[in-house]
């Protein structure tokens, strides 16, 4: 029977470009000149800790590192920039989290809309993957354009199609 596999991952390679461009274009930037500013990817974590002098620029920032990261091909939705800065000292400091994998609430939430939506498919999670099982690649593709027209915060990709 034919199935495909829905998951959210973001390419650690293509994330870690995304914030060295960030990092270089906001150290060549005017409004930048002299002002404390980090910005560090944590590979295993993936998560991003960013550094400066005021809620202001760390609001210029948050938007570069979406805009560029976005040009790059991640989506906007990977990046959890609901966490508000926090100050330390000086500098005000902020955590941006990238969502890697579906958590098992979102997986639920995925799978009751499909099985909502009256398609003739199997749904099954299993771990941070959903897989799509039916009796024709049509029902499948119907699947693939629903989940893109709903709205879910969290990037979609649909891997591993087998007929």
């Amino acid at each position: 029977m034919p199935s495909f596999d829905i998951t959210s991952k973001v390419d650690l390679q293509t994330l870690d470009n995304a914030v060295n461009i960030v990092k270089k274009e906001i150290t060549n930037r005017f409004d930048f000149k002299g002002v404390h500013v980090s910005i560090e990817l944590n590979k295993k974590d993936f998560k991003i800790n960013l550094e400066t002098d005021s809620d202001m620029k760390m609001e210029q920032i948050c938007d570069v590192l979406l805009s560029r990261s976005m040009r790059q091909g991640l989506d906007g939705n990977a990046f959890d920039l609901s966490k508000e800065p926090y100050p330390s000292g000086k500098i005000v400091k902020k955590e941006v989290i990238v969502k890697n994998g579906i958590a098992q609430d979102d997986a639920k939430k995925i799978v009751k809309m499909i099985k909502d939506s009256a398609l003739k498919v199997q749904v099954a999670i299993m771990d941070d993957i959903i897989r799509v099982t039916g009796k024709k690649i049509d029902d499948l593709q119907e699947v693939i354009q629903f989940c893109r027209t709903a709205d879910i915060k969290i990037p979609l990709q649909y891997v591993n199609m087998k007929s």
